[in-house]
């Protein structure tokens, strides 16, 4: 297949607030070892999108400096030793950086088939959020069914993804969110209990029913101290943002005599390898429940690639439930 040379992308032209998202030209990525070029449809926008804007998170090294992490398309071009994937695959994949682009590069076990039945906008959604999830939940948190799982910002893209699969794998699944229409949402997705943050203290209700056994946070700031309190003894609490700010006073006491679990993780910076690794779990065990209809993605709005800056204002407002997405080549 024939590839342009020049392509449209969306840059950072400097740190800054959605404004500094600027239509621009580059060349387009050539494929290297164990690599897929992969033409866009449909990207996916996220929290770590809008920091990388602001210049709070550097892309990792040798990644493309443009944003995005997420997208679904069709592979155009293979690098040497890829035996899965072949060109003219519909495919989503998770990428280090440069999903705002009409062609995009990344490694070809970050990609995974478009869930039977489903579309690529659907399936742009896909890759960071369950990446997220999954690793952070399953992997590293070792939720259980029949345990009590809190999330925050349970109206979120990682929330509305954390809340359906905990919810599919047997947990007992409750969230926060800001507003009734939010809480209504997380209710409707499988919680058993949505929290409007802000007319209840989530520390009591948790400890009303015992204790959460998992937490997943992104607020941090003083939600910190909050959730220890929250969580059941032998708890678990896994960080994987800081929307409120990473520094916190916190008494560590209750950590050891109630045997508490404080771990984290960030997606983009850990190794190919590990990547793939998530990939294979997700395709054995959550994509057959995409293709069965049992959970889906939430899907907020959409906005031309060219429009980018306003998909981020709607992404810092707040208001949003589910997924944003950017229509590149649909």
């Amino acid at each position: 297949m024939d590839l342009p040379h020049v392509m449209r992308v969306i840059e950072i032209s400097q740190p800054g607030g959605p404004e500094v998202l600027r239509p621009a030209e580059r060349a387009v990525p050539v494929p290297g070892q164990g690599q897929v070029v992969i033409r866009m449809a449909w990207a996916g926008v996220n929290r770590p999108d809008v920091l990388q804007r602001a210049g709070a998170y550097d892309p990792p090294p040798g990644a493309s400096d443009l944003p995005g992490l997420e997208g679904a398309g069709t592979i155009v071009a293979l690098g040497a030793g890829v035996t899965r994937w072949k060109v003219g695959d519909q495919v989503c994949a998770l990428f280090p950086g440069g999903a705002y682009a009409e062609h995009a590069l990344t490694e070809s076990g970050h990609v995974l088939p478009v869930p039977e039945g489903m579309g690529l906008r659907e399936a742009a959604c896909l890759p960071e959020t369950f990446f997220t999830v999954w690793s952070n939940v399953f992997m590293r948190g070792g939720l259980q069914a029949g345990e009590r799982f809190l999330v925050h910002g349970g109206a979120s893209g990682i929330g509305t993804t954390a809340i359906q699969l905990a919810h599919a794998f047997g947990a007992r699944v409750f969230a926060t969110a800001g507003s009734a229409e939010k809480c209504a949402a997380c209710a409707r997705l499988g919680a058993e209990r949505a929290i409007n943050y802000r007319e209840e203290d989530f520390v009591k209700v948790m400890q009303q029913e015992g204790g959460a056994n998992l937490i997943l946070d992104m607020v941090g700031g003083d939600y910190l101290p909050r959730n220890l309190r929250a969580l059941a003894d032998d708890g678990r609490l896994v960080q994987i943002a800081f929307l409120r700010g990473p520094k916190v006073e916190v008494n560590f006491a209750p950590l050891m005599v109630r045997r508490l679990t404080i771990t984290g993780s960030t997606l983009r910076p850990q190794s190919d390898a590990a990547k793939t690794a998530i990939a294979r779990d997700l395709e054995r065990e959550v994509w057959p429940l995409l293709a069965s209809g049992q959970i889906a993605p939430v899907m907020d709005s959409a906005f031309p690639l060219a429009e980018a800056a306003a998909a981020h204002a709607r992404m810092e407002s707040s208001a949003h439930i589910g997924k944003i997405v950017l229509e590149i080549g649909a």
